[in-house]
């Protein structure tokens, strides 16, 4: 299949919108409401495959809530003296609490009950460990965003901030804990109705069970998007100047139909999860942080365990994970032939020199597709000695679509973060990868502005700033293809 763009001739007369976002998750929600909060008079839609929006990525069970900010992610921060990532992240995500405070002050963003105050928090176990977040602990604490953190070897001090860590653990093991008390539980779930709410209170439209097959650039240079309605099992067809691909584990399938070059070679490695979760109330009530740990050796950076206090919907619950599981499915309400869908000339190559690249991944995966209940319960054990069986069971969270890009010296390469793609001309973009970037989607929302519209950008830049005190131009954190695109000449 050829990747490369074709303009068509084009379609009999239909309604040209100004915006068409594809996906209804954190990413179309906080681009949409940052669309309607700057041009409130351009015409916009939104389209959603499942029923519902939030359904699948950013369902708040189907992530770990974590608001990702480099506090506790040990794997942002491989060499303990380098801070680069974990400031970034930090950086990122005040940009997000600015953006939804804006909202909220604007009146635009009626509930903010989405984010609740839950400690973050590392613990290790072994001198080699101790001896690493000790030294990540020193460089962190001199950075403005970290001031705050707290640090301890003492058992009875690590015991009095996460109880459950402690009781009944063997005495004389080296341990040490970082806390940081202003950290963040977020329901994103919730935080994507609201903000699909303030874009359908700026005249959005919001259409679910829409299930986008087709993108097409035409002669006269709009997208016509063509798709099947689930509910009524009608084709539908939409046009717009300006697509935005939010479709998580579909966006690399989607873009590769809108035959744009910048997304030739590419291609997506699937990794699922699943949790162990209590509600018990007794448990959850001594469990008041995120604690996240290294991972095990020979384990990859995804793996990172964590026992999570999560707050859904009013109620709290206590979960740990990750164990990895595997699908041929880019969504957790996919189909089993998505990934072969995604399968061109051009990354098949790529694919395999990424896998032969990560054996120690795919061995990894090997070995948790095949572990037991019991052996899956002794890695929570490792956290919280005391953890009762009988308290805790499975539960499976979101499908994720690792990007796997191509290489001039490695062929190909996998890829664990999120990047944002844009077509030469700026009428097309979308968001490939995985986290954390729910966490960062206004950071990442506001560099497609900057790079899709640049003759717009100086008449939103003062209402940006007003939004997001903490802006400023160029970040250019998740840039690929051309450093500033043509725009979409509206």
């Amino acid at each position: 299949m050829d990747d490369h763009a074709t303009p068509t001739e084009t379609p009999a007369d239909t309604e040209i919108l100004d915006v068409v976002l594809i996906g209804g998750g954190i990413m179309s929600a906080t681009l949409g409401a940052m669309i309607a909060a700057l041009q409130p008079d351009w015409s916009m839609a939104l389209l959603e495959r499942l029923d519902r929006v939030a359904a699948e990525s950013s369902d708040p069970w189907n992530n770990a809530g974590t608001g990702h900010s480099g506090l506790c992610e040990l794997n942002y921060m491989p060499d303990p003296g380098d801070a680069g990532k974990a400031a970034e992240i930090a950086s990122m995500f005040a940009l997000s609490r600015q953006f939804w405070a804006g909202l909220a002050e604007r009146g635009a963003l009626a509930d903010t009950g989405f984010v609740t105050a839950t400690p973050h928090m590392d613990v290790v176990f072994g001198e080699r460990d101790v001896d690493y977040l000790r030294r990540r602990f020193e460089t962190l604490r001199a950075l403005p965003a970290f001031v705050a953190m707290e640090y301890s070897e003492d058992p009875a001090v690590i015991a009095n901030w996460a109880p459950l860590l402690m009781a009944g653990r063997k005495p004389g093991q080296p341990v040490a804990a970082t806390r940081f008390e202003a950290g963040t539980d977020v329901d994103f779930g919730a935080l994507t109705g609201s903000l699909v709410r303030a874009m359908t209170d700026a005249g959005a439209r919001v259409r679910t069970g829409h299930e986008v097959k087709g993108l097409r650039r035409d002669a006269d240079g709009i997208w016509t998007v063509t798709g099947r309605d689930r509910n009524g099992k009608r084709r539908f067809t939409v046009r717009a100047r300006f697509v935005f691909v939010g479709a998580g584990g579909y966006a690399l399938k989607l873009l590769q139909r809108a035959r744009i070059p910048e997304v030739r070679g590419y291609g997506v490695f699937p990794v699922g999860a699943q949790f162990l979760r209590t509600d018990n109330p007794e448990v959850v009530a001594r469990h008041e942080a995120k604690v996240y740990s290294q991972a095990l050796l020979g384990a990859p950076p995804m793996s990172v365990p964590h026992l999570d206090k999560r707050n859904v919907g009013g109620e709290s619950s206590l979960l740990f994970g990750p164990y990895a599981t595997f699908s041929t499915r880019l969504l957790r309400h996919g189909r089993l032939i998505d990934l072969f869908a995604t399968l061109r000339l051009t990354n098949i190559v790529v694919l395999v020199a990424a896998g032969l690249q990560n054996l120690p991944l795919v061995r990894y995966l090997i070995g948790e597709l095949l572990a037991t209940r019991r052996r899956k319960f002794a890695q929570l054990q490792r956290f919280y000695p005391q953890a009762d069986p009988a308290d805790w069971y499975l539960v499976q969270a979101g499908q994720r679509a690792q990007l796997v890009k191509p290489d001039l010296d490695r062929v190909g390469v996998l890829t664990m973060g999120t990047e944002l793609v844009t077509g030469a001309d700026g009428t097309i973009a979308g968001l490939l990868g995985a986290s954390p970037g729910a966490s960062t989607a206004p950071a990442i929302m506001i560099e497609l502005l900057e790079r899709c519209f640049p003759q717009q950008r100086s008449g939103w830049e003062a209402g940006l700033r007003q939004l997001v005190p903490g802006y400023a131009e160029g970040s250019n954190s998740h840039s690929t293809g051309p450093d500033a695109a043509a725009g979409t000449g509206k």
